[in-house]
Formats: C-alpha cells, sequence, structure tokens
C-alpha cells in the first residue's frame, strides 16, 4: 500500500427527539445525537468514525467543533502510514489541553472519532474487512447483548422484544430506589429461557454503603454481572471490599481512560469484565492494547457502546479482532441514527451477529437518509 496523507476531514452532527426517553440513574435523554465524521487522504480514499456525545446532550455540536479545528488540524497532512503513532502523537499533545479546559472527555472523543476512521480507511485500502486488518483470524459471528433496558414494568417487555430480535442476553438499567430495582429484575429474571443471561447497570449510583446492601438481594437473580455499582473514581480498597460481597462478577471502563488506568484496574483484580469505549476515549490505537491486556488476564472484554452506527459497527469490529469470552453491547432503545444507518447490516440470529463481508466498516453509510435530522456540517482541508 503506498503512502498517504490527510487532506480533508468532515464531521455531521445528527440528532433527533425520541418518543420513549432513555433513562439512567444519573439522567435522562429525550433525544439522540450523533457526531459522525469522515476522513480522506490524499489518494482519495476514505474512512467514517464516530465522536460520543451520549451525555450531556448539548455536548455533539461543541465535539464537532473540538474535532475539526483542534483536534483533527494536528493530523492534516500528515502520513497515515502508523495510525497507532499518529494517535499517540495527538493524545500527548492533548494532555495539556485537557488539564486547561477541564474537558478531559471532548478531546479524549474527538481523538477517538479520528483515529476509528483512519483505521477504517487504511483497511479499506488495503481490501480487508476491519476486523481482519486489526489482526484477527475468526470470522465466525460475534454474541451481543440487548442494553439500555429502561427500568420498571417495561423492563419485560423489552426483553419480550429484543428476545424476538434474536437476543439471548440482556442487561437492565438499576440504581432508582431498591422496590423499583427489584421489581424490574424479578420478572425478567422468573422468565429467562435455557441459556440466556442476565446482568445488571447501575450506572455509578450508590455509594460503598448502598451497593453493599444491595448486593445479597441482587444474588437472587443469577446475574453475569454488576455494572458500575460505585462511582467509576473510588478508591481500589472500597472496589475491593465490595468484590469480596459480590454475588457476580463486576464490571466498568466505559468511564477510564488511558492504558494505565485500565492496567491498574485489571492488576486490582476487583473486575471480571472491562469495557472499554473506543468513540469515548482511544478509538482501536488505544483499545485494541486495552483489550488484549484484558484477555490475557483472563478477563472479559465486553466494549461498552450506546450510540449510533458507526460507532456499533466499530465496536463489532474491535471485539472480533480479539475475540475471548466477551459479547457486544447493542442499545434494545429506539435511535433513529443507528438504525436508519444499519438496515440489513446487523442482523441477529441466536444471541450473534454476522460480520460484514466488505472491506474496512463493511458499510458506506448514506447520510441522505439523515438528511432532516443533521443539525451542523463542518470541514476542514489541508
Amino acid at each position: 500500500m503506498t503512502s498517504s496523507t490527510l487532506v480533508r476531514v468532515e464531521a455531521h452532527v445528527f440528532r433527533t427527539p425520541i418518543k420513549d426517553p432513555v433513562r439512567t440513574s444519573f439522567g435522562t435523554m429525550t433525544e439522540r445525537a450523533a457526531v459522525f465524521v469522515r476522513v480522506e487522504d490524499s489518494e482519495g480514499a476514505h474512512g467514517w468514525g464516530e465522536i460520543w456525545c451520549n451525555f450531556p446532550n448539548p455536548s455533539a455540536e461543541y465535539r464537532a467543533r473540538l474535532f475539526t479545528d483542534i483536534v483533527a488540524s494536528r493530523a492534516l497532512g500528515r502520513t497515515l502510514d502508523d495510525p497507532v503513532a499518529l494517535w499517540t502523537e495527538i493524545d500527548a499533545a492533548l494532555h495539556v489541553l485537557r488539564i486547561q479546559s477541564g474537558d478531559a472527555g471532548g478531546f479524549s472523543s474527538a481523538a477517538a472519532g479520528l483515529d476509528m476512521a483512519i483505521h477504517d480507511l487504511r483497511a479499506r485500502k488495503l481490501g480487508r474487512p476491519l476486523w481482519q486488518a486489526l489482526g484477527g483470524a475468526d470470522g465466525s459471528p460475534v454474541p451481543v447483548y440487548a442494553s439500555g433496558i429502561n427500568p420498571g414494568a417495561n423492563a419485560f417487555e423489552t426483553i419480550e422484544r429484543m428476545r424476538s430480535a434474536g437476543y439471548r442476553a440482556f442487561k437492565i438499567k438499576v440504581g432508582f430506589g431498591e422496590a423499583t430495582d427489584l421489581a424490574s429484575l424479578g420478572p425478567a429474571a422468573a422468565n429467562l429461557k435455557s441459556g440466556e443471561r442476565l446482568m445488571v447497570d447501575a450506572n455509578q449510583a450508590w455509594d460503598l454503603a448502598a451497593a453493599k446492601a444491595m448486593m445479597p438481594k441482587l444474588a437472587a437473580f443469577g446475574l453475569r454481572w454488576i455494572e458500575e455499582p460505585l462511582m467509576a473514581d473510588r478508591p481500589a480498597g472500597e472496589w475491593a471490599e465490595l468484590v469480596a460481597m459480590a454475588p457476580t462478577q463486576l464490571a466498568a471502563g466505559e468511564n477510564m481512560r488511558g492504558l494505565s488506568q485500565f492496567q491498574a484496574a485489571i492488576d486490582s483484580g476487583s473486575f471480571g469484565v472491562l469495557q472499554p469505549d473506543l468513540a469515548k476515549w482511544g478509538g482501536h490505537s488505544g483499545c485494541l492494547p486495552v483489550a488484549r491486556a484484558v484477555l490475557a488476564a483472563g478477563r472479559s472484554y465486553c466494549p461498552h457502546y450506546l450510540g449510533g452506527a458507526l460507532g456499533l459497527m466499530h465496536s463489532l469490529h474491535l471485539l472480533a479482532a480479539v475475540r475471548g469470552p466477551g459479547m457486544l453491547e447493542v442499545d434494545a432503545n429506539a435511535n433513529p441514527l443507528r438504525e436508519g444507518l444499519l438496515q440489513d447490516y446487523f442482523a441477529v440470529s441466536n444471541g450473534a451477529v454476522s460480520l460484514p463481508a466488505g472491506p474496512g466498516l463493511g458499510l458506506e453509510p448514506d447520510l441522505k437518509e439523515l438528511a432532516s435530522l443533521r443539525s451542523l456540517h463542518l470541514e476542514r482541508r489541508a
């Protein structure tokens, strides 16, 4: 493959109201937003990525401007021969801006979107699926689970709907008070079919005392994991204290950044499941070594993801590249910024999704389908 340079970047912001708000213990989303990014090199090849912008909702347009005006400007005109080296250099250069601005997440997600798009571009030029370009050798279907299931009586209905769509594992949101949490879990657990799995996500809702009080109550439901029962920045000692009495493995990682932070989490022994979000931090260049370290330690790598179509496809390819016992997280809530682009590219059957056959992502997004939902389009050239 010949050497090329980055000559053009674009950011497309889309947002749409939703009928049923997405509820979490820390807030409610009444709209879905997405920042899709496109890069192009000096030979006319292109690639796509996505910048995380779920919460707070107004962050989408802001992060698109971070991408075009600050992050991508450091890559325009540069060679794309070594995406990992380029991301590493940019990530290091952004460190002072994270500190100065107080916005570590914004800069990290913008750099992640750029990295994803560059990896997609290079895989397309190689004529290989992205998972294969990342080092994968197994093209079999990838296990998935239905996530983001709202609490209350609708939890059971959502699981029934997702089961009919081919899913065999489900994650319910908790952290809304003991009565609500147990009422959500009871019918779901009682009606699980043979081979199905159930997980919960507290979204950092509890302090140590509240989390410890919930552990015996959660033991009745045969959970595969309990996700973020404490705030992500709580001391290692609190996590160790909780895992000692937890009825199943703990999961975390969507709010971690940096290989050293993930390695510390692995070394602590408190987490059976690690969940980096490649659209929040790292892209493929940062998250691929994290995933490999997780598997080398005998833990499960389950990428976190709850955004639009492109980030979901990137997460699929990364999990396919490393495999292990993990599952791909798929949002059970309606999202036109996902379904409007994926269409038939993401068909789940018996708890798994087949990998696309084409080069790169295997998906060429038709943004005309979302034209009425676009709120901002930015472009920069070398």
